[in-house]
């Protein structure tokens, strides 16, 4: 039984979440699906050459480019990216995957070894790659910024750091981003909560009296919100996109894109597809605007690496670089203005921090692996555009200006979103294989879905919300639980028990109209 206090500040967090889904489209607040979206985002054809204009040409906001622009060069950046991160430099990070969680008392669990990661021994990790001589030039400077135990944040940073003497490293190419089977409360309330973090205070108050014409609208919300909530939407569009293409198939063991999941999470509202398109435009801004940094940059790990494998780094990063350099136009510039600019800028960075310590909640060590990788990422991006100004991004006057695990972060990252990309032009080709019967009934059960209560992105059924079938699901995971080892099977009974617990109570619990005054809320 959770304490208290905590069982407070949980419930807390989900109201919080709930009142803004009220307010803002949102993945906790699902409309109804119109057919018309599906198909469009379905049937529509990327086209392969585009070029970014001088002026705002389209529904990317605060950016120079528009939807096809983006799509014309992505082929070529995720190919590059592709083998890019697949180098001995981008592939091994190191990370801290068993700090406690800071806001709640976490007993969720993936019983699916799926959720599982493979671990590198740190005498496989060149040497200037590993913890003793990183530490050497990462560790916090006494009056810097802010030291937590396991972790801390510079004045500069939108996320906070793993000490570089904790943690593991991980092949991230070995742990690949895909459906685990962390399902349940646990899985939903770290979504709510950081949804909960899209909520601006006093600084956004200050902002709105500001009479800079382009900062608001007529909503009453402020640039940086939007800007802020497109970001998070766009993360989570990229992992469900991730998700849905890597399922699998309960009946035949198989893994696949699930169509049906990708229709149900993001076809069917296809502003999340638009936030995923804004996030690549944002990641592209920060690359090339780290082109001279990157480009310096000392991927070698020790002194007698093969030159090949150096120069292969270089030569791909480069033309990440360019690519980068001419679709990346967000403007950065429109954020931020005003006497209040400073505290809201302080806000923003506190609200994504917290985003990025929510990682530290997430149940499953894969999830929460590829979770703090496209935190640390985006953080990353948002550092290089609204903290560093070009003398402090010359690689001459700072080499050691950013973190090794911040540069793999980020590429990483990039490489994520771009592979969304490519994801959802295979979930349009397996549409256009199907029948107008199989498009009906995929509409109809995404319509189904959206009507009925709210699922973890993480349900191996996601979007059939009946009881029946989330049984069926959590059964199917904790008899391959059962059959993989007797720790998960033993802790897949229990959650499950509890759960069920939960679910009785709330059946005799009294309405909110009939309760009295709570204290502790």
């Amino acid at each position: 039984m959770l304490p208290r206090h905590l069982l407070a500040l949980s419930f807390s967090l989900i109201l919080d979440s709930l009142a803004y889904a009220s307010q803002s489209p949102s993945f906790l607040s699902e409309p109804v699906v119109r057919k018309d979206q599906v198909q469009n985002v379905l049937e529509h054809e990327p086209v392969k050459e585009a070029v970014c204009e001088n002026h705002l040409t389209g529904p990317i906001e605060t950016t120079l480019c528009d939807y096809e622009t983006i799509e014309s060069v992505n082929d070529e950046l995720f190919n590059q990216l592709h083998s890019l991160v697949e180098t001995p430099f981008f592939k091994y990070f190191r990370v801290d995957l068993y700090r406690d969680c800071p806001y709640w008392e976490e007993n969720g669990f993936c019983a699916n070894r799926e959720c599982g990661i493979t671990t590198v021994d740190e005498s496989e990790i060149p040497e200037r790659w590993r913890a003793a001589a990183l530490s050497k030039v990462e560790m916090l400077s006494q009056g810097e910024g802010i030291r937590l135990p396991g972790c801390y944040y510079r004045d500069s940073d939108y996320c906070f750091l793993d000490d570089p003497t904790d943690g593991e490293y991980v092949d991230l190419t070995l742990n690949p981003e895909r459906f685990t089977g962390y399902i349940g409360p646990s899985a939903h309330r770290v979504w709510s909560a950081i949804y909960s973090e899209n909520c601006f205070g006093l600084s956004q108050h200050a902002v709105l009296n500001e009479p800079v014409p382009d900062i608001t609208r007529a909503d009453g919300e402020c640039l940086e919100q939007r800007v802020y909530y497109k970001i998070i939407s766009g993360l989570h569009t990229s992992i469900s996109t991730h998700i849905c293409h890597d399922m699998m198939d309960q009946s035949t063991g198989q893994w696949g894109p699930d169509l049906q999941c990708f229709i149900n999470r993001v076809a069917a509202y296809p502003e999340r597809l638009q936030y995923l398109y804004f996030d690549v435009v944002l990641l592209l801004r920060a690359v090339a605007r780290l082109g001279p940094y990157l480009s310096a940059y000392d991927y070698c790990g020790t002194d007698d690496h093969e030159k090949g494998v150096h120069l292969e780094t270089h030569q791909r990063l480069g033309r990440v670089i360019d690519v980068a350099t001419a679709v990346g136009k967000f403007d950065e510039t429109v954020l931020f203005r005003g006497e209040n600019a400073n505290m809201l800028k302080e806000e923003f960075k506190d609200h994504f921090r917290n985003v990025t310590r929510i990682m530290d909640c997430v149940g499953c060590d894969k999830c929460r692996l590829w979770g703090k990788v496209q935190t640390m990422g985006v953080a990353t991006a948002l550092k290089v555009l609204f903290q560093l100004d070009e003398k402090t991004l010359d690689p001459s006057a700072n080499p050691n200006l950013l973190q090794r695990s911040e540069v793999v972060a980020l590429i990483n990252t990039l490489h994520r979103f771009s592979e969304s990309l490519a994801a959802v032009n295979d979930f349009r080709r397996l549409w256009a294989a199907a029948n107008a019967q199989d498009e009906e009934r995929m509409i109809e059960a995404a319509a189904s879905a959206a009507s009925g209560p709210p699922r973890s992105l993480h349900s191996p059924v996601a979007g059939k919300d009946t009881a029946p079938d989330m049984f069926l699901a959590d059964l199917l995971v904790w008899l391959r639980a059962c059959r993989d080892g007797t720790v998960g099977c033993v802790q897949g009974l229990l959650e499950g028990l509890r759960s069920a617990v939960d679910h009785v109570a709330s059946l005799f619990e009294i309405s909110g109209k009939d309760q009295g005054p709570r204290s502790d809320l």
